[in-house]
């Protein structure tokens, strides 16, 4: 997936008055404000409520419901086989947004998170603050080299420290 069709998708979600976060691999190089990797997804946080609009928003590029998982995440894939992330979270009165994983516990997300400004080809982006995709990068499974160097180019970028992971 390249950076022209991840602006094309977020400026199709906007002009329908959906607004998104990037989370994933897209969220690290806006932050960095450079593509440092290939992605095969595009990783986006949102409102709950917008869930089936978004749906149908995509649907009008050519996307199609691949999976979906009760309460939880969904991914659209379009006939190139690029396929979009979604993880709805519903959000509480003080702002966090809680998503609910596929296994039924909540991941809260907490609200200063969604306050992240990341760049792709020059153009701002919303998406998660360093801070939280550095927990998000290094919490519930083992980092693949990959996540690994997502997380210290972060770390490095933000001057912030590096958290405790496992390795893959």
């Amino acid at each position: 997936m390249d950076a022209a069709l991840v602006l094309g998708l977020l400026e199709h979600l906007e002009q329908r008055g959906i607004y998104v976060w990037l989370d994933g691999g897209w969220a690290v190089d806006a932050l960095l404000e450079q593509q440092t990797r290939p992605h095969d997804d595009l990783d986006l946080v949102s409102r709950f409520e917008d869930s089936d609009r978004i749906a149908v928003a995509l649907g009008e590029r050519g996307y199609v419901v691949g999976y979906r998982a009760p309460r939880s995440c969904f991914v659209l894939i379009d006939p190139a086989g690029h396929q979009v992330d979604v993880h709805p979270a519903a959000f509480a009165a003080n702002g966090d947004g809680v998503y609910t994983m596929e296994n039924g516990e909540d991941w809260i997300f907490p609200a200063a998170g969604f306050a992240g400004v990341g760049r792709i080809l020059g153009r701002e982006v919303p998406c998660l603050t360093p801070e939280v995709m550095l927990v998000n990068h290094t919490t519930g499974y083992e980092l693949d080299a990959e996540h690994e160097r997502d997380v210290r180019a972060l770390s490095e970028r933000y001057a912030l420290p590096l958290p405790r992971y496992e390795r893959a």
